[in-house]
């Protein structure tokens, strides 16, 4: 066999090697298109034993190192093991980007991205690097990434065994998953830019939201979960203008549930983290959504 050839070879194997401890970017291709996604292993990575993944999916017109930032997951995956992956977007502008959610975002919903087949090449990908645990593979995201998060849940429930859905509402009018898929989403009735509520927000995407309780109750209904709730509310312990409730519907097939976490008084933010930009409203000390998000994420493998 000629030299180039072995060489080659070599390359292309050597792209399959498992990956070590740390940060690492990877390009797939798509379609037509070469997707990137960025990746945290955890110092546990390398081991025998098969490790949940997060895809944490970013905000319309963010990127996925800013995800990474934005949301301080990889410190959550350093303690408690797990593999994060960080999607990326598309877009005309190269850190500008953007997921087609259903009725948004920007470029990827104006062309057509297939944002779906993405993610499944994603993790056959990402399968082939890691040792992951297919059992445990779970969504988050902010924003139109949470929205996201939902059309994954409903469009590729094979794969993904619960979302939590942070500051976005379902891009769909409903969800028809495959299996059931247990949801947790954290959300600041003091939201301007994807309004508790549901309508216009002050975003420039222009999309006319659903509301909350849209996608609360699609989720209800397609998990088979009490339609009468358990609330509790959080005792106040910091002094940041935020309160904190729980909306919790259970009992339903194969153990899903659907919870909602109501951040009283909080904005256009991840719950626990500091927004560099004041304009996205208050963010919650009073829980975080990574603790609580893995909790529930480790309470919900796969059936």
């Amino acid at each position: 066999m000629p030299a180039v050839f072995v060489l080659l070879a070599m390359l292309l194997a050597a792209d399959d090697v498992a990956l070590g401890p740390g940060n690492h970017s990877r390009t797939i291709r798509v379609g037509d298109l070469d997707r990137t996604y960025l990746l945290h292993l955890p110092p546990q990575a390398g081991s025998d034993v098969p490790m949940p993944v997060v895809l944490a999916f970013h905000g319309g017109g963010a990127n996925a190192a800013n995800m990474a930032i934005f949301s301080g997951l990889d410190d959550k995956a350093d303690e408690a093991g797990f593999i994060v992956a960080y999607p990326e977007g598309t877009g005309r502008l190269p850190r500008m980007l953007t997921f087609n959610a259903g009725d948004c975002c920007g470029h990827a919903k104006a062309t057509g991205i297939d944002d779906v087949a993405f993610t499944r090449a994603l993790l056959d990908d990402l399968a082939r690097v890691a040792n992951v645990d297919p059992r445990r593979v779970f969504a988050t995201g902010m924003s139109n990434g949470a929205m996201m998060a939902y059309r994954l849940a409903s469009e590729l429930s094979d794969r993904i065994a619960a979302i939590a859905p942070v500051a976005g509402p379902m891009g769909t009018d409903a969800c028809q998953p495959g299996r059931p898929v247990p949801v947790i989403h954290f959300h600041g009735d003091a939201d301007e830019f994807a309004p508790f509520a549901g309508g216009r927000g002050r975003g420039v995407s222009g999309t006319d939201f659903r509301s909350v309780a849209h996608s609360i109750d699609a989720w209800v209904e397609a998990n088979g979960c009490t339609r009468s709730p358990e609330t509790k509310a959080l005792e106040d312990q910091e002094e940041d203008g935020t309160t904190v409730k729980i909306v919790r519907h259970d009992a339903g097939r194969d153990g899903a549930e659907v919870v909602l976490v109501v951040i009283e008084g909080g904005g256009h933010t991840w719950p626990g983290r500091e927004p560099r930009l004041r304009t996205l409203g208050r963010s919650t000390r009073e829980i975080s959504a990574n603790d609580m998000m893995w909790e529930f994420f480790e309470r919900h493998p796969m059936e």
